[in-house]
């Protein structure tokens, strides 16, 4: 049976169904294509799946929160398990354009839920993210800690997809593992993220802005170690036994931090960077953004015990690993 993957021509989606492809798996995709970055980038990133494995990948074009759209294009589309990986993505665009967020990650996730529920799926295993934790300055990030304090709309609509999750959990059993990843990067990247935009911007020898002048920390996590967390958690879905899982449920429903369980100084990040290109950069300082947060920490002694989950790449492997795909393929996008 085959393999439903939300936001497939998204970074993480894509890396996602390279990894279901590369095992055997037949893979059904859906993704609206929108113009939040450039399509392009989208376009190539879902013509490397095709070079893949083209005959065991379907894709379709359609929003997520479209609720029609979704009944029109799943009608006789066999599928029994969910990794759902669309949402409109981004802290700060989220301050510009609210009403995207409302549309995909919160009317989209219902939608999910709604075609999990109906279908009788196995197993939907869906993207939170780290911006859950909001102010929270209690180091590492728990998943027991309390959510209710995001300081983005974006955090909000992921914590709501959360508890809306647990509902479906409650009413219907339905199988979910919540997932909170923090600071993904690596090849065929988006061009909002940090990396892209000083790697872009220091090959060019134009300055980088650098918030909080630098001084932040983030639990930046490449996305191979990502996808092994996302298929060892579709592989496992939670028992519907009464016994608390992580995150507190009783129900068939879990959620997990996935992260690489070491913060680095941004300004270290940029060295990395440096190094990669052979150049120095040029900083631009500034205060810090609405809606950033000075740290991000992952415990992962969740999944690491329920899983096996282990992060194996640093930001001194990963950050070469980045800057190498750049130079050539991520140039054609910047």
């Amino acid at each position: 049976m085959a393999i439903l993957v939300t936001g497939i021509a998204g970074f993480i989606g894509m890396h996602v169904a390279a990894g279901l492809l590369a095992r055997g798996e037949t893979v059904i995709g859906i993704d609206n294509f929108n113009d939040y970055y450039p399509p392009a980038l989208k376009e190539a990133r879902l013509a490397e799946l095709q070079r893949i494995d083209s005959e065991r990948l379907t894709i379709y074009r359609a929003d997520i929160g479209d609720e029609a759209a979704l009944a029109a294009v799943f009608a006789g589309t066999a599928f029994d398990r969910i990794v759902h990986l669309a949402a409109q993505a981004g802290v700060r665009y989220s301050i510009d354009n609210p009403a995207a967020y409302l549309r995909s990650n919160l009317a989209g996730h219902l939608n999910i839920l709604e075609l999990a529920r109906h279908r009788g799926v196995r197993h939907l295993v869906y993207a939170s993210s780290s911006s859950v934790y909001g102010a929270n300055r209690t180091m590492p990030f728990r998943v027991e800690d309390r959510v209710d304090r995001p300081i983005s709309l974006y955090a909000a609509t992921k914590r709501a997809d959360e508890l809306m999750s647990e509902t479906y959990a409650h009413l219907f059993r339905l199988p979910q593992t919540g997932l909170r990843f923090f600071t993904v990067y690596g090849p065929w990247g988006r061009p909002d993220m940090a990396l892209w935009k000083f790697t872009a911007n220091i090959l060019a020898g134009r300055p980088i802005d650098v918030y909080n002048r630098g001084d932040m920390k983030r639990d930046f996590t490449y996305v191979d170690d990502i996808v092994a967390g996302v298929i060892a958690s579709l592989d496992n879905p939670p028992a519907d036994d009464g016994a608390e899982k992580t995150g507190g449920f009783t129900t068939p429903h879990r959620l997990y931090n996935i992260g690489n369980n070491r913060p680095e100084p941004l300004m270290d990040l940029i060295g990395e960077i440096e190094r990669a290109c052979g150049r120095k950069a040029t900083l631009n300082l500034l205060p810090m953004q609405d809606g950033d947060v000075y740290e991000t920490f992952a415990d992962i002694e969740a999944i690491q015990r329920d899983l096996g989950y282990a992060p194996r790449t640093g930001i001194a492997v990963g950050v070469p690993e980045f800057v190498d795909w750049f130079r050539r393929i991520g140039s054609r996008y910047a």
